[in-house]
């Protein structure tokens, strides 16, 4: 078998394991892990300006190793929320997606030049809640053919491109954690160092907890460190119901 039919036999496998994929049902849970929120109802939208979409678009690394990798950008300095920090494709709700993945694609497009047919999106994880309390929904993408895909960085928006390995999110090396207390909870915070071109990046916050999520679940292990003390539970200003008042 030449290696690009095994890469290509390697992601068929990973599309159809992560199709089969069913979030845990928060609601039966007293707390919420963390960044989790409590949501549930299907993946129709209501355009909301405390919903969003990432989209972790995963590729075959160029070696004969199971090197999965995952797209990245540094958002642009210029930006007046989160300039200059590391994060994954995406961006809020707009009234004309059809659902999750439908904003996770649209963004990716429009942040790096990612045409939305080159992605075979395969599920979603369970929500995550970011520090403003933005509802975000992770989206899995598999992007078959990395040839096919010209960097595009939107410069209003996105400084660079990259990628990294989606396994190092599982493990203790370049990793740290803080504690925090966050809405009279106590939160561990994850970073990560990451070099690549002779660049320095720091991962971290609701990127590196969604990164460390996606990792588990591809390669169906926890992480080598703890992801989290503590069943986080919410005040009552975070409602189940994601509609505007």
């Amino acid at each position: 078998m030449t290696t690009t039919n095994l890469i290509s036999s390697r992601l068929t496998a990973l599309a159809q394991q992560l199709r089969l994929y069913k979030p845990p049902d928060l609601a039966a849970e007293k707390g919420v892990s963390v960044s989790q929120v409590d949501f549930t109802g299907d993946q129709k939208l209501n355009p909301n300006p405390n919903r969003a979409a990432v989209l972790i678009c995963l590729f075959h690394g160029n070696n004969d190793g199971d090197d999965l990798r995952v797209i990245l950008t540094k958002r642009s300095s210029g930006l007046s929320s989160h300039s200059g920090e590391v994060s994954l494709p995406g961006g809020k709700t707009e009234e004309a997606d059809v659902d999750d993945a439908d904003t996770a694609t649209r963004e990716a497009k429009e942040e790096i030049g990612l045409e939305p047919s080159l992605v075979n999106v395969v599920t979603v994880l369970e929500p995550f809640l970011s520090k403003h309390l933005l509802r975000v929904t992770p989206v899995i993408g598999i992007l078959s053919d990395i040839n096919a895909f010209t960097p595009t960085p939107n410069a209003g928006e996105v400084d660079e491109i990259f990628d990294a390995p989606l396994e190092m999110f599982l493990k203790d090396e370049n990793h740290k954690s803080e504690e925090i207390d966050w809405l009279g909870n106590k939160l561990l915070i994850h970073f990560f160092d990451y070099e690549t071109g002779g660049k320095k990046f720091m991962i971290w916050g609701l990127t590196a907890g969604i990164l460390i999520r996606a990792a588990s679940v591809v390669y169906q292990r926890p992480p080598a460190f703890i992801e989290q003390t503590h069943k986080m539970k919410l005040p009552g200003v975070v409602s189940k119901d994601t509609k505007s008042p």
